[in-house]
């Protein structure tokens, strides 16, 4: 199992799960434009963090409370279809009602506010432990670390162009990320039903 759609796939769940991080990422960099390194380096880790435990928490779920029902285990990629459709449907509208939107509110970037963001911008990742089900706990983590370290560099990106450039690429990033996890859904259901 440790081929290269496995490193591939659980690079394209961080990727589309982190667009919601970068965004806010982005957003945090405008509000504090003289923000120092080690500050970037915190939201960044928060956010990875975040976006590593969530999928690990909904992988723990499925092996204790629905591993007992074995005829679940059939209906895994319909519903990893409709949630990663759901989420990524989610964020293309959001993204494209916010590019609509000229006015933009300044976030706050304080512990406990990095802490609401993180969970807010990462709770959707607790439906890839439908995606990542079949996994054992060692894939499970090694995908979970993948997707903490391309969190942790893509929010770290997000901050910093944030600070220069501010937030007119975050409608973009959400939209790509909606568009990365409704094709990881259609690709998770395809492999799930045809075996392909």
């Amino acid at each position: 199992m440790w081929d290269l759609m496995f490193f591939v796939q659980s690079a394209m769940l961080g990727i589309g799960l982190a667009m919601d991080a970068f965004s806010v990422s982005l957003a945090n960099g405008l509000s504090e434009p003289k923000m120092k390194g080690s500050k970037v380096c915190g939201i960044a880790g928060m956010f990875a963090f975040f976006q590593a435990l969530m999928p690990l928490v909904g992988w723990f779920c499925i092996h204790t409370i629905a591993k007992t029902f074995t005829a679940f285990e059939k209906f895994i990629p319909w519903i990893a279809l409709a949630l990663l459709v759901f989420i990524g449907g989610k964020m293309l509208l959001e993204g494209i009602k916010q590019g609509e939107e000229e006015d933009f509110k300044p976030r706050c970037t304080g512990f406990w506010c990095l802490v609401v963001q993180g969970i807010a911008t990462s709770i959707d990742a607790l439906s890839v432990g439908f995606t990542i089900s079949e996994y054992d706990i060692l894939h499970a983590l090694v995908c979970a670390l993948i997707i903490a370290v391309l969190t942790f560099f893509i929010c770290m990106a997000g901050v910093c162009i944030g600070k220069k450039f501010g937030t007119h690429l975050s409608n973009k990033a959400q939209i790509l990320g909606g568009v990365i996890l409704i094709g990881i859904g259609i690709y998770i259901f395809v492999k799930g039903i045809f075996g392909i």
